[in-house]
């Protein structure tokens, strides 16, 4: 069969180029087209658009951008239309993609099919309704979407999450502490691992505070997990003169060895919860109390990590916004090291969590639904 998927960010030509694989596994014949990226087009077909010519994020980019913007979209219509694949797959990256949903659907009569939900429940709820009318199955990976959506009469699939299979596929998992510490020559010392952003702009608003957090624990040694795509260089400001490591490449080694974590917000929570890590939230605002009275009064949603999301309650402190400053982490850290019943109740929950995300197959669940559904003609 012939299938067209879009995915618009570095994030979702990871997801999509496993769900290609996955694909292919379970149809000989798969033949693919796509907006994408290296990873996807690692797995064969033929790659229309690569997503570092549409990834504009922020309202000013978009609106500088609009032109372009909307060229590919028109573009990905036309190239659809002219493939007549017999599914369209989209993966999140939600400004475009449900404006080709609503053409696939309406125009080409064409099964779309969604993998990895917007998160509409945090904002932009209204979307649910194009979810409705224009897309066949939506692949969920968080386990409350389901809940989410039901609530609104949409059934949708939980196919399990992408980052246990991560996890679980991880190189070194096995490795131990002296083995880390020795390849990476680091001293003999615990690890407080600080994961403090993926942009530029994030680690020159967290990672200071982080630093000075951090120098209250002698006996500990700060470990920074490297993001990609950063210049070693511009952590220099940072860490001259602190006796600081930054190891690239590395952040499941770093966390798997670490007595506790610094974490920003996003997938990174998820990911030091899988691997059994206590950790402390930690996310500076520009305008703090601007930026706490809108996530209380304009988001739907109470909370802002993925292990608190999935609980359904705090497992993890958030300091954020007016909430954040790094004598509020360092009490934190204080309790995740030395307070044994606290730390030990993170990790019951973390467990817990666990269970609730089950077992490693996203995009295994993903493909079977997808290629089952074609098949069968139940779409």
């Amino acid at each position: 069969m012939k299938y067209y998927l879009i995915a618009g960010e570095a994030s979702g030509d990871l997801h999509a180029s496993n769900l290609m694989r996955s694909l292919k596994k379970r149809d000989k014949e798969a033949d693919f087209r796509f907006f994408g990226g290296d990873l996807m087009r690692e797995q064969g077909g033929v790659l229309v658009k690569h997503y570092r010519e549409m990834a504009f994020m922020g309202l000013i980019p978009v609106v500088m951008n609009l032109k372009t913007i909307l060229k590919n979209m028109d573009l990905c219509k036309r190239d659809i239309a002219q493939y007549k694949p017999d599914a369209v797959i989209l993966t999140d990256y939600p400004g475009f993609n449900l404006k080709i949903a609503q053409y696939v659907k309406t125009r080409l009569k064409l099964p779309v099919f969604y993998y990895i939900s917007p998160k509409v429940w945090a904002w932009k709820e209204y979307r649910v309704k194009s979810f409705k009318k224009y897309v066949d199955e939506m692949l969920c990976i968080l386990p409350f979407e389901v809940d989410f959506f039901k609530k609104h009469r949409y059934e949708v699939h939980y196919v399990g999450n992408p980052t246990v299979d991560a996890i679980a596929d991880r190189p070194h998992r096995n490795e131990t502490f002296n083995d880390f510490v020795l390849e990476n020559h680091l001293p003999d010392k615990p690890i407080i691992a600080l994961l403090a952003g993926s942009r530029q702009r994030e680690i020159s608003q967290n990672l200071p505070a982080m630093l000075e957090a951090v120098e209250g624990f002698p006996d500990y040694q700060p470990v920074i997990a490297g993001a990609p795509g950063i210049d070693p260089d511009f952590y220099g400001s940072f860490v001259e003169n602190k006796g600081v490591r930054v190891v690239f490449n590395q952040t499941y080694r770093i966390l798997a060895q670490s007595s506790a974590a610094m974490v920003t917000s996003g997938t990174a929570t998820l990911e030091t919860a899988l691997l059994n890590v206590p950790q402390v939230v930690c996310y500076k605002t520009a305008f703090p109390k601007l930026s706490y009275w809108g996530f209380k009064h304009l988001l739907h949603t109470p909370y802002i990590s993925l292990v608190n999301l999935i609980c359904g309650k705090e497992v993890v402190k958030e300091l954020f916004a007016k909430l954040f400053s790094s004598g509020a982490i360092r009490n934190e850290l204080q309790s995740l090291l030395s307070n044994k019943p606290y730390r030990d109740n993170m990790l019951q929950n973390y467990r817990v969590m666990q269970d609730m995300l089950g077992m490693p197959g996203a995009s295994d669940h993903a493909a079977e639904i997808v290629v089952g559904k074609l098949t069968t003609r139940t779409i």
